[in-house]
């Protein structure tokens, strides 16, 4: 995601000389089945003490939240943005990415290739010839091409059905897989108001032109497309919208810049926080 990063903070800021501690922090541990009674030890953050969660148990559950500027297509500054640590700025992991990746590729597979057995091929069982006495190969059916070869458009033995090409992969896995690309493409990134003046495609290559090293652009937005914005790129090659439920690792990889929308950070946070069904 092409963001900006000002600074990194942890999310409850109250003052600069009150101590705080991230609330990703505890949805991280949450995640991981620890539950809400947990260990505590005295941790000196601005000169003040206070007590978090045992690091020990899952350093990794330890996530600075960033914070982004936002900005619209005209570069007009919109405020700034929170972005949950645990979500943006986990480590980055490239067998997962490639684990996740895999099973993207092969779910999307038809598996529609076919070739017909004895059984099914057009054809006599007639015997086309005598077993012995004609000094030729010996042949049961003119359908059967596996004895030599001989005879055009026969059966093929264990040759490809129709069927899924899909491999099994943990829910966890995969949603671990969306926070590392979100991570990778975080510390690049910008988030956008994605509210176009008009459905001209010009407004969009501008902006595009505008953006340094972007070659290939995804931007998501938080609900249904807004309809001036498909119109806007519909015709641009180089840019695609998805919206935040459609945002997937292989898309985010396939484009070299990610730019989101507000809602489009709140929803996809949401689904990230929200508890995996078994």
């Amino acid at each position: 995601m092409a963001l900006s990063i000002s600074r990194r903070v942890l999310r409850a800021v109250g003052s600069s000389d009150v101590s705080f501690v991230s609330t990703s922090l505890c949805k991280a541990f949450n995640s991981y089945g620890y539950g809400d009674s947990l260990p505590s030890l005295q941790f000196s953050v601005l000169g003040k003490w206070t007590n978090i969660i045992d690091v020990n148990l899952h350093p990794l559950c330890l996530y600075e939240d960033l914070v982004i500027p936002v900005t619209n297509f005209s570069n007009e500054d919109k405020g700034f943005m929170v972005l949950a640590g645990d979500v943006f700025d986990v480590p980055i992991r490239k067998d997962i990415i490639h684990r996740v990746v895999r099973w993207q590729l092969a779910k999307r597979q038809q598996g529609t290739h076919s070739t017909k057995t004895l059984s099914e091929v057009s054809g006599t069982g007639r015997k086309p010839w005598q077993q012995k006495g004609t000094g030729r190969a010996r042949h049961g059916t003119l359908r059967d091409k596996l004895n030599g070869q001989q005879f055009r458009g026969g059966a093929a033995m264990h040759g490809p059905k129709p069927r899924s090409h899909a491999i099994k992969l943990n829910k966890k896995v995969r949603r671990l897989g969306l926070k590392i690309a979100l991570s990778a493409r975080a510390a690049e990134g910008k988030a956008k108001d994605l509210e176009v003046p008009s459905h001209k495609t010009k407004n969009i290559v501008n902006y595009v032109h505008q953006m340094e090293n972007a070659k290939k652009l995804l931007l998501v937005d938080g609900g249904p497309i807004n309809e001036k914005l498909k119109l806007a790129t519909q015709n641009i090659h180089y840019v695609n919208v998805l919206p935040s439920i459609g945002l997937n690792v292989y898309s985010i990889l396939l484009h070299d810049t990610l730019v989101m929308s507000r809602d489009a950070v709140n929803k996809v946070v949401e689904r990230m926080h929200t508890p995996i069904n078994r």
